[in-house]
């Protein structure tokens, strides 16, 4: 059996319910991905060459961490060429 979840418009102004129940809605925070801004480059690097790797069908494996981590050490114009490299004729 399935419940569907309670209409907005059954909540008042105050978040609360008709029957005076907090409305689960009211209390959430938005929660979005975090800005990159605050990502340290390297760290912003090494995210985009996992997710490259692993748009191609290639998942890292625990023994690739060392040289992702190298890779991920040189400057944005060289991991931008890895990427690109990476993801050619995908």
């Amino acid at each position: 059996m399935s419940y569907d979840a309670a209409p907005q418009e059954q909540f008042d102004r105050d978040g609360l319910s008709p029957l005076g129940t907090a409305d689960p809605q009211a209390e959430r925070q938005p929660s979005g991905p975090r800005p990159a801004s605050s990502l340290k480059p390297w760290d912003r690097r090494r995210l985009d060459l996992h997710a490259a790797l692993t748009a191609v069908g290639v998942p890292p494996l625990p023994g690739d961490m060392a040289a992702i981590r190298t890779l991920s050490a040189l400057d944005d114009t060289v991991n931008a060429a890895l990427v690109r490299w990476i993801t050619a004729g995908h």
